[in-house]
């Protein structure tokens, strides 16, 4: 059964409210709204190459390790090698990004309360270091970052969240993770961690013990905690 906490009582006795070791973010998709200027690059880059890219193509990369990405995208006709390819999106979105930094709707104030309540918190992305160390800049709040091209496993395997966790010197039972994809929640389930699946380009997996949200508006700080002690939230009904 999905259980919430008693947000009443959190707020009037904070200081007895259970917070998570740690709580370890995916950045695209999850903290920023990146994915359309992902496809944005995609679509630039095919039809660049004189073949077509559609929203629906856009949607079957997202979570993705960037190396499989850019060899579907090879496949597609693009006639790059898929470092060169890698190297065009992140350039593209990058710059994007620094423009102006598309934050998702409470996800910026989600990550200032838990800094306020001490909790570590630590970004974990498929991206790479070109763009993720320019947000984590921006966001100030993450005591690690692990990107995609210091993996060897990259998501949907457990290697980057396990990572995540031995730099922050914590155990990743004892970590929420928080993910918008299907490859990097089957990546948060598989490292051990309690896990907060936010919907929001793809339909969530259907997987025992995965808490779940429409929008990290709806997600406080106790929640997270009730989810690091081992409740199951369903905060998308």
């Amino acid at each position: 059964m999905s259980l919430r906490p008693d947000d009443t009582a959190a707020v009037t006795a904070p200081g007895t409210a259970t917070l998570p070791a740690a709580v370890l973010w995916d950045m695209d998709g999850t903290l920023v709204n990146t994915e359309p200027l992902w496809m944005a690059a995609e679509t630039e880059l095919v039809e660049s190459w004189g073949g077509t890219w559609t929203h629906e193509d856009g949607l079957t990369l997202v979570g993705n390790p960037m190396k499989v990405s850019g060899a579907i995208l090879q496949s597609r006709g693009v006639g790059l090698t898929v470092d060169e390819i890698v190297d065009f999106l992140n350039g593209r979105v990058a710059a994007a990004v620094a423009e102006r930094t598309p934050w998702q709707p409470g996800a910026r104030e989600l990550l200032t309360a838990l800094a306020e309540a001490g909790v570590t918190q630590a970004l974990v992305t498929s991206s790479y270091r070109e763009l993720a160390d320019p947000f984590a800049r921006v966001a100030g709040v993450f005591a690690a970052v692990v990107a995609g091209d210091e993996v060897e496993r990259p998501k949907p395997d457990p290697q980057p969240y396990l990572l995540a966790a031995e730099r922050l010197g914590v155990d990743i039972a004892d970590c929420v993770v928080v993910e918008d994809s299907p490859a990097g929640i089957t990546s948060g389930v598989a490292s051990g961690a309690h896990v907060l699946a936010v919907e929001v380009f793809r339909e969530l997996p259907d997987l025992p013990g995965l808490s779940t949200t429409g929008s990290l508006t709806d997600v406080t700080v106790a929640d997270l905690g009730s989810i690091g002690a081992g409740k199951v939230l369903d905060l998308l009904h």
